[in-house]
């Protein structure tokens, strides 16, 4: 008897949300909204740096796909 032999996907692959997003490199809003976020976690502000991160993460789903 065979196997079954079909197309294996690629994983699935999840960003940690109990992290902060990466600034787009080169991305001035990203970069803003990263400085802002580091400054409201070092002041203890986490209400804050938790709105910014959600801000920074729609961000990145509301932008177009770069062109090639």
């Amino acid at each position: 008897m065979t196997g079954h032999q079909g197309l294996q996907e690629e994983p699935v692959t999840l960003p940690d949300p109990t992290r902060p997003p990466r600034p787009t490199p080169g991305c001035d809003v990203c970069g803003a909204l990263d400085q802002q976020r580091a400054q409201a976690e070092e002041a203890g502000n986490v209400r804050r740096a938790t709105t910014l991160e959600m801000e920074m993460r729609q961000h990145h789903a509301t932008r177009p796909p770069k062109r090639r």
